[in-house]
């Protein structure tokens, strides 16, 4: 009994340390990475902020930005870049940067590719 008790504190604690990853401050904040966008299949559903998905906006999701940061987005291939509004929590696929929005994909030009290496910039307000 007192391993099975040990063993579950032990699993408690360390899904106490894999919990999200604390934010960042945005100021200044300037990262190049891969981003995808997402697919319809979200649209509707409720972000992380609590906002409904609306593929039609310029939002995107980020792992560690806060709500409502504002990020210009360029894509390093083409130079087209886009100004969008975090509003969720993502991407989940480890090796990308940001998932951004339809509308956001389209003024990027990643439509056709799916995925694009981009440059993140905070905007000041």
């Amino acid at each position: 009994m007192w391993r099975l008790l040990s063993a579950l504190a032990l699993i408690s604690l360390l899904a106490g340390c894999a919990s999200q990853e604390s934010l960042i401050d945005p100021h200044g904040y300037n990262e190049t990475g891969a981003a995808s966008f997402y697919a319809a299949r979200h649209q509707g559903r409720r972000t992380a902020s609590g906002e409904r998905f609306d593929q039609n906006d310029l939002t995107a999701a980020h792992r560690r930005l806060p709500f409502d940061t504002r990020v210009q987005v360029t894509n390093l291939a083409n130079g087209r870049s886009v100004v969008v509004r975090i509003n969720d929590r993502g991407p989940h696929t480890r090796s990308r940067l940001i998932d951004v929005s339809r509308a956001a994909a389209e003024q990027l030009g990643m439509i056709g590719s799916g995925t694009a290496q981009v440059r993140v910039q905070s905007l000041s307000d």
